[in-house]
């Protein structure tokens, strides 16, 4: 979103929720975990699923107004538009994975499980999850950003088929049922229990269900955001009893994602209500920087492990909070120097165009 109309709210949970997969990734690792923080952090991969959602309100605030109007020839500047977003990062930092697994084959540790040099073609590409492989390797986050492409792809078409503005409200709403029971199924079918299960089988539509989810969510909030008060309210109700549904055993695939809608949608239409903590500038700067706080994290982690951690099991608070450090450190960096940069310049590229001569030029008209 531009600056113009950017939720700053929304950009801070992301920053939020990027923590909460790092603390995911590491919980099992700090000595001294409390129980209730070990359970809590036991639950961290369903940021990603909030990440999808978001997604899909983003994308369809920014994009389906101008993919609409400018059909087909639309297209391929979105799509450059989100190759700039996603991809150099992936890029950048799959090059530090492999930098480091060549480091280990140089030591005899190199471990083909975790970085098998066959994959890397499927990772350059972003298509690692597409279906082609069976256990997250390299840089294990990226699954997600494999799967985004996939909804990037798919959007034009969303845009498209589906105009939210001419369908009521309790249909929008209807649809979100809808496919949150669908993404149920599917799972409960194919014998996950939770979201988090068996990600390359259904991490791909996982996304693209939400996603879509995203995209309705934003139409509502396009609808009530002149008068956010009872909508708000409502949305929240929404959320808790949905929380409340699935302590009560409801399945996750259906709780979760209608959970975080409707969270999704109180955030946004609460964004910029004087007083709102999520305002604040530090959680918005971590959320500026949670792109490459997700997608860094994983492989410090790895590479930190090597480096100070003699026992990986009970990791002291001291070098847990160093690590914390180098992350949100690591992350300013790469978002200002690799991200930023790299966004920039795909975006001003533009194909050269050859110029027929003058005389050619007269003779054709």
């Amino acid at each position: 979103m531009s600056s113009q109309s950017e939720l700053r709210a929304l950009t801070s949970v992301r920053g939020i929720a990027a923590i909460l997969v790092v603390f995911y990734h590491i919980r099992l690792s700090i000595a001294g975990l409390p129980e209730a923080a070990l359970d809590l952090f036991a639950k961290g991969y369903l940021a990603v699923d909030f990440f999808f959602l978001l997604s899909g309100f983003v994308i369809w605030l920014s994009y389906a107004p101008r993919l609409r109007e400018g059909g087909l020839a639309a297209i391929p500047r979105f799509l450059k538009r989100r190759i700039a977003r996603i991809w150099p990062l992936h890029l950048f930092v799959l090059g530090c994975g492999v930098a480091l697994a060549l480091l280990l084959a140089a030591t005899g540790r190199h471990d083909a499980r975790e970085f098998p040099f066959a994959e890397l073609p499927l990772h350059i590409l972003l298509i690692q999850n597409w279906g082609f492989t069976d256990a997250l390797t390299w840089n294990d986050p990226s699954w997600s950003i494999s799967a985004e492409m996939g909804a990037y792809l798919a959007f034009p078409l969303f845009a498209m088929a589906i105009d939210w503005r001419r369908v009521p409200s309790w249909a929008v709403v209807a649809a979100m049922v809808a496919l949150a029971l669908v993404l149920a199924s599917i799972l409960t079918f194919g014998g996950a229990t939770t979201l988090g299960q068996d990600i390359p089988r259904f991490g791909l539509v996982r996304c693209l269900i939400e996603f879509a989810m995203g995209n309705a969510t934003c139409a509502l909030w396009l609808r009530w955001r002149d008068r956010p008060g009872i909508p708000a309210v409502g949305a929240g109700m929404v959320a808790a009893l949905c929380c409340i549904g699935w302590a009560a055993g409801l399945p996750e695939a259906l709780a979760v994602p209608l959970a975080f809608a409707a969270a999704l949608l109180a955030l946004a239409l609460t964004s910029g209500l004087r007083g709102n903590p999520l305002e604040l500038g530090v959680l918005h700067w971590l959320g500026e920087i949670s792109y490459a706080i997700y997608l860094g994290h994983f492989l410090l982690w790895y590479a930190f492990k090597l480096a100070f951690v003699s026992d990986v099991s009970a990791v002291p608070p001291g070098l847990i909070a160093l690590y914390l450090a180098l992350v949100v450190a690591s992350s300013a960096f790469l978002y200002r120097w690799v991200e930023l940069p790299a966004q920039r310049r795909i975006n001003a590229f533009a194909p050269r165009r050859r110029d027929r001569p003058a005389a050619k030029d007269a003779a054709l008209r």
